[in-house]
């Protein structure tokens, strides 16, 4: 059986249903190896997420579907004393352009939206869809 760094040589030799299994050790979470924190998957991307702010309910739903750990967060505490993750931004060097993120918003103008990746982010809220 071919070893992950065998199967990802290059992006269009990626061996059909090969899984990168994010901890070598996830008892004592010891990351593998071959991740996106150590290898960059950024260069697969031809659309990138961009984050609305103002849009998001802090539901955290991208930043626990998200497979390659992208978004930055911050821990708050909500209305009702509990500690909460809050989305800051994402980390385009580790974001591949999945758009996982997307799918999952549950906000019904999505706080995300994919965008070409030489859109500035700037422009992208500019062309957002707005509130009724």
């Amino acid at each position: 059986m071919a070893t992950p760094k065998e199967m990802l040589t290059t992006w269009d030799k990626v061996q059909f249903g090969a899984v990168l299994p994010s901890f070598e050790d996830p008892e004592r979470k010891i990351r593998s190896k071959f991740h996106s924190y150590n290898y960059t998957v950024a260069d697969w991307r031809v659309e990138k997420p961009v984050f609305n702010r103002e849009l998001c309910i802090d539901c955290d739903f991208c930043w626990v579907a998200c497979p390659d750990s992208c978004f930055e967060v911050e821990e708050v505490v909500n209305k009702r004393g509990k500690k909460q993750a809050k989305i800051v931004g994402i980390n385009y060097n580790l974001c591949k352009g999945c758009a996982v993120c997307v799918d999952v918003c549950p906000t019904p103008i999505k706080s995300l939206l994919m965008f070409p990746e030489y859109v500035d982010n700037d422009e992208a809220l500019k062309q957002w869809p707005k509130k009724d």
